[in-house]
């Protein structure tokens, strides 16, 4: 993915977040304007609070290193947020994980793919208090 495409995908991602009533604003240029790992986007509404780091992908697997998915959660233990990874597919919507939720690679890098974020992610309308998700046995027979 291009460093533009990302950027654009940020944006929207912030924007997007926005309209549904967060507090929220985009790291510029985290991880290489300054020493300190920042996630990618804050975002806050109502006692929830979010770090991001988001990533997307033309259909490929998504991955990130360890190393970032440990500063995210860092950053997120010491700012009080919940550490998310937000992946977006082109031509599907974003989908969310809690970093223990993503595979981890034998070389110790979290992956994850289309068919497991449209199976398993958290969708936007979930992250941000619009909707829940049942399951169905959830349900009395």
């Amino acid at each position: 993915m291009s460093n533009a495409k990302g950027d654009r995908r940020e944006r929207e991602l912030v924007n997007e977040l926005d309209d549904a009533g967060f507090a929220v604003m985009r790291a510029p240029a985290s991880g290489s304007a300054t020493d300190r790992e920042l996630p990618d986007v804050l975002a806050g509404n109502d006692g929830d609070f979010y770090a991001i780091e988001a990533k997307s992908s033309a259909g490929d697997p998504i991955y990130l290193t360890g190393e970032e998915v440990e500063a995210l959660v860092y950053f997120a233990q010491n700012f009080g947020a919940k550490p998310r990874i937000g992946v977006r597919f082109d031509r599907e919507a974003w989908y969310f994980f809690h970093p223990g939720d993503c595979y981890v690679t034998d070389g110790g890098n979290y992956r994850v793919k289309k068919e497991t974020a449209l199976a398993d992610g958290i969708d936007f309308d979930e992250l941000t208090g619009q909707s829940t998700r049942t399951q169905l046995d959830q349900y009395d027979a």
